[in-house]
């Protein structure tokens, strides 16, 4: 009889989706972009971001380099790839003392899909204090009083897989989309995990710095939201449970929004930002709801 796995020989999905091996080519890696991790037939942005992030540590750890984590980085998508192999070109900028910078291509048949810019480096242990900071954690329904996001909801245009892959539960207060009245408000929050209970580290970061539905479902609903660029920046190794995050709109204008979203740990440490830019079309212009307070 084989033996049952233990928690060294478990392979979480997103480990295994995040994989990355030797390319065919010097300085590049392969990939296989996984189905899992879709919003309809497209993979999810962060998702791509963590697969270029890890094949940069790869990329840096082959040349001796000590600097693992994603400090920053600004993705911009060419075009979204298909579930399939995709390689990932990696260029060293620089090797500096306290980072590193990097440049990498996601192509898919020839075809760039994402280019991303790194600054490398190794971020403090959990629960480190920073030494001055203007951002205040949000309040947020405890985890057991929120809604888990389903993969399928009713009425739902596509699949979006990457709910399968994650526990994202949203706070009620914010739920106002799911009865057809967007609040106005053009916020998310709640509480994100993995869905195979994979601890959060570094890299998940990433994934899940763009795993949210578009905040702007509070102001009215729309299709896909694809994202043009993301930036994202990592404070510190997140510590155990799972992570408060907060999704905020902040201007949708020539079918464009950007959005601003905030993860923090469970010891009331904000580990990781995002800004990003997306294409937005409304389903219905004209039930696009006012801010309380505003005609």
């Amino acid at each position: 009889m084989a033996e049952a796995p233990t928690a060294t020989t478990i392979q979480h999905e997103f480990d295994v989706a995040t994989a990355v091996r030797p390319g065919a080519r010097a300085g590049t890696y392969d990939v296989d972009v996984d189905a899992g991790f879709t919003v309809g037939p497209k993979p999810n942005g962060g998702y791509l971001l963590a697969c270029i992030a890890r094949a940069a540590d790869t990329a840096l750890t082959e040349r001796g380099s000590a600097h693992h984590h994603a400090l920053a980085a600004t993705a911009h998508y060419l075009g979204a790839p298909d579930p399939a192999k995709a390689e990932i070109e990696v260029e060293v900028l620089r090797e500096g003392r306290s980072a590193s910078q990097v440049r990498a291509t996601m192509s898919q048949d020839g075809r760039p899909c994402v280019d991303v810019t790194l600054t490398m480096g190794n971020l403090p242990e959990a629960g480190t204090e920073p030494v001055w900071s203007s951002v205040v954690p949000f309040e947020v329904a405890p985890r057991d009083q929120c809604i888990r996001v389903p993969a399928e909801p009713p009425g739902n245009k596509f699949k979006v897989s990457i709910m399968e892959r994650s526990d994202l539960r949203l706070d009620p207060s914010v739920l106002s989309f799911a009865t057809g009245k967007p609040s106005g408000r053009g916020e998310l929050k709640g509480w994100i995990s993995f869905g195979d209970d994979r601890p959060i580290d570094p890299l998940a970061l990433l994934f899940f710095l763009d795993a949210l539905p578009p905040a702007t479902f509070e102001i009215s609903l729309s299709g896909w939201v694809p994202t043009l660029s993301l930036t994202t920046y990592l404070r510190a190794v997140p510590a155990p449970g799972p992570l408060q995050v907060r999704m905020v709109a902040q201007q949708v204008s020539g079918g464009r929004v950007d959005e601003v979203c905030e993860l923090w740990d469970s010891t009331g440490t904000l580990v990781g930002q995002a800004t990003q830019l997306a294409a937005i079309r409304f389903d219905d212009p004209d039930s696009i709801a006012a801010f309380p307070g505003e005609s």
